[in-house]
């Protein structure tokens, strides 16, 4: 299973990745990034010992496109986002809120939209409603609107060793996160929801560890928990 799929090279590679006209400009400014070969999606999943034919779910926290940039390579898998933020796309003028339909609804994939159901798990609380992707609790997607609309999370629950919680883009820094502040793209009132009921659940469980995807010590953070070593992440 897969939790989000980077960004895709040609994004800095083809001048035609991303929208022209005055969207371009905008696009021009703030999407200004290095992507070597070697931070692909293959790349990385070779790394830790996989091919994108080994992935048989992937799970998106959101529909930014530096974060969708590997789906055509993952035809063969479950592509699943949340109701609400495929929703998103069909909302005016997606491109300038970072939505590009032409890299995200590609041909062949099979997408799974998922509405989050009712749980009476107290370990969840205060989330009152998640998907549980496997049935047995070990695999959780909260939704944490904010950032997004159909923003979500991801707790992972290993017995004998600490929980982690991908929080995608709730935060850019887990530190920030654990003081309460938020960051400034999205919805700020929901941003401070979602932000203050992580931290509800931190506080009942200090050992859970959270791993934004953009927190520069978030590697080193998943490795210690891991007890393996550091890999570079592709986002």
């Amino acid at each position: 299973m897969l939790f989000d799929t980077g960004q895709d090279r040609a994004s800095v590679t083809d001048p035609g990745y991303f929208p022209g006209a005055i969207t371009g400009v905008l696009y021009g400014r703030l999407a200004r990034f290095e992507i070597s070969p070697q931070q692909t999606l293959s790349a990385g999943l070779d790394r830790l010992g996989y091919a994108a034919g080994d992935v048989r779910i992937a799970v998106l926290s959101h529909l930014h496109q530096d974060h969708i940039g590997g789906l055509a390579e993952l035809s063969h898998a479950d592509i699943m986002v949340s109701q609400a933020e495929w929703d998103t796309l069909s909302s005016p003028l997606p491109e300038m809120r970072g939505l590009m339909r032409r890299h995200i609804d590609l041909p062949g994939l099979r997408w799974q939209r998922i509405e989050p159901e009712p749980t009476g798990d107290p370990d969840l609380a205060p989330f009152q409603a998640c998907h549980d992707l496997f049935g047995d609790g070990s695999l959780v997607l909260l939704p944490t609107p904010g950032h997004t609309p159909g923003s979500m999370s991801l707790l992972v629950r290993r017995p004998g060793r600490p929980p982690l919680m991908m929080v995608g883009d709730l935060t850019y820094d887990a530190h920030l996160l654990q003081i309460g502040h938020v960051p400034g793209v999205g919805s700020r009132h929901r941003l401070r929801e979602a932000t203050a009921m992580i931290n509800t659940m931190r506080q009942r469980d200090p050992g859970l560890v959270i791993l934004p995807a953009h927190d520069p010590e978030a590697a080193s953070r998943l490795a210690q928990a891991t007890g393996q070593a550091p890999t570079l992440a592709t986002a």
